[in-house]
């Protein structure tokens, strides 16, 4: 297998091969991805406006571990290790408001929403006083780097000074620069799709939204996006294609998206799409395994657009359509890599899907720092790759 990996890395041919399928399929590269990946960067996590009273709380997973979101008595949302200090129990299990405490079920241990341990009944014994010299400041939850921008939330497991990593600024500001034009301040959400579980990978989704080769084909029914109205877009860690239609090609209806657009992504798994004049839509992937991945969709339109709620639900409907032409796809790649044809990864078009080639650069780069096979075959084998 190293040799795919020699295959991806060493390709100098205009047209180049795409990852070995295995960085797909295997659950063992995923523990790798959540050693590294999914560890040292900013991961997108869930939307500001679903924690928006005092007391609010959200489990997510990060890099397979429990983690939870709350708004505190600050009014900032700030998130934890999703694990009581005692016995190591998971906190929070579902979304909803935990009041002023966030109380530990099994033996009472209590936190406030900063954190800080309150109290912990009778862990010394009949008086409730804590044993000689444990001190509850010294036992609150263990919190996460987290970052709100507009109604996004991102965590960074290992904190902004691991080796590699990026402070949140300079993390965000490609992005920033591509949506200078919007006022993002001015966006409302207006609908969710909660799409469940996805049985593919969660690369397949990121590298499907970066592409536009795709577009004309997978969704004719759905869109009215020629393929030569399209440019791919590579800034850093800020990937993806853009789509500009002139004015007199729009159309008014709500059954096909006809307008100019711009798809746009972070590394690893932010996804936004901005749809003139202005419609946002932003995904939130999370990896379940190799072969699953959670995703929902917010729609966000112009506070002071006048849609009806009947319009706002032709948009849902229309965007959940395009969705699933998109995971009837990205489901039937996870189907292919499993045949030993997909072991060097196929091709890319060095035109359509230099974003993508770029991604999964992004994927070899932090998963191997050093850059080469060797460092490869090393990190699979220390992580039992090949039994």
């Amino acid at each position: 297998m190293i040799d795919q990996f020699e295959n991806f890395l060493k390709t100098d041919n205009l047209v180049k091969h795409g990852l070995p399928a295995f960085v797909y399929t295997s659950d063992a590269f995923r523990e790798i991805e959540n050693h590294t990946v999914f560890t040292n960067s900013w991961v997108f996590v869930g939307f500001a406006h679903e924690l928006g009273e005092i007391g609010d709380v959200q489990p997510v997973t990060v890099a397979g571990k429990p983690f939870f979101l709350v708004r505190n008595d600050n009014n900032e949302i700030t998130a934890f290790h999703n694990v009581c200090r005692h016995r190591c129990l998971k906190l929070i299990e579902s979304s909803g408001n935990c009041g002023q405490l966030i109380q530990c079920p099994y033996h009472s241990w209590i936190y406030d929403l900063q954190g800080a341990l309150k109290a912990a009944p009778y862990f010394g014994g009949r008086d409730r006083k804590p044993p000689p010299g444990f001190l509850l400041e010294d036992h609150g939850l263990v919190a996460v780097s987290c970052e709100t921008w507009h109604d996004w939330i991102f965590i960074r497991i290992n904190g902004e000074d691991t080796d590699g990593g990026l402070a949140f600024d300079k993390f965000i500001a490609p992005l920033k620069k591509r949506l200078e034009n919007i006022d993002l301040a001015q966006i409302k959400p207006v609908a969710t799709i909660d799409f469940g579980v996805l049985q593919t990978n969660w690369k397949a989704l990121m590298e499907n939204f970066i592409e536009p080769y795709h577009v004309q084909f997978v969704h004719k029914t759905t869109t009215s996006q020629p393929l030569v109205d399209h440019y791919t877009i590579l800034e850093d860690h800020c990937l993806g294609s853009g789509c500009d239609i002139a004015e007199d090609k729009n159309k008014d209806d709500l059954k096909t998206l006809a307008v100019s657009s711009r798809f746009l992504t972070l590394f690893p798994n932010f996804v936004i799409g901005t749809y003139a004049p202005d419609q946002l839509g932003v995904h939130l992937n999370i990896p379940v395994n190799a072969g699953e991945t959670r995703q929902r969709r917010v729609i966000y339109l112009h506070k002071d657009n006048p849609a009806s709620e009947k319009e706002i639900q032709q948009t849902r409907q229309l965007w959940y359509d395009v969705h699933k032409q998109d995971h009837a796809i990205c489901e039937r790649l996870q189907l292919g890599r499993v045949s030993e044809i997909a072991a060097d990864g196929g091709y890319l078009s060095p035109h359509w899907e230099d974003s993508v080639r770029r991604f999964q650069e992004l994927v070899v780069e932090s998963v191997f720092p050093q850059g080469d096979a060797s460092c490869a075959d090393a990190k699979m084998r220390k992580n039992n790759f090949y039994d």
